[in-house]
């Protein structure tokens, strides 16, 4: 029996220096859970279709299941645990998606956080259409959306510079 050599990669995750040993085969999802210890990004379908993996590597969002942990090596990851800025205070995606009622079983909910994150930080101001073609590769079985976009829009409003009233 073959035993495989951990490969050990440095990276910075959530702001933190981090380095993880890895099997060459691990994937990124993977990683993150086991050697990371960050349970929050989830294992949806483990190919690329759900979406609910969706973690920002190097200022793009991926699908952690499909990009190797080795892959990594020296790259800024942002996952869900990163998003909230501290203990006493949650993320204003996070803040409207609990005002919309944007989340229902939940477990999408990380990936759809973190492609919205990615889409604000690109595109401050996103159309309705923008948005719905932005989360179109997370999959939510419970909502149909609709509270989920919602949020990504009112999110987007508040962060708008508020015209003064003539």
């Amino acid at each position: 029996m073959k035993q495989s050599i951990n490969q050990s990669i440095s990276l910075t995750i959530n702001g933190a220096p981090c380095e993880l040993q890895v099997a060459p085969h691990r994937s990124l999802l993977d990683a993150l859970r086991v050697e990371g210890g960050l349970t929050g990004t989830k294992k949806g379908c483990d190919v690329g279709d759900c979406g609910a993996c969706t973690v920002i590597l190097d200022g793009q969002p991926v699908n952690a299941c499909l990009v190797l942990a080795v892959e990594c090596e020296g790259s800024v990851l942002h996952t869900i645990e990163g998003l909230q800025p501290d203990p006493d205070h949650v993320h204003p995606l996070q803040e409207m998606f609990m005002q919309c009622g944007a989340a229902q079983c939940g477990f999408c909910t990380p990936g759809v956080l973190m492609m919205a994150k990615s889409l604000l930080d690109q595109n401050p101001h996103p159309s309705e259409a923008e948005i719905r073609f932005a989360l179109a590769g997370n999959i939510c079985r419970c909502t149909g959306y609709t509270k989920i976009v919602e949020a990504v829009q009112r999110c987007a409003q508040a962060s708008a510079p508020q015209q003064e009233a003539a």
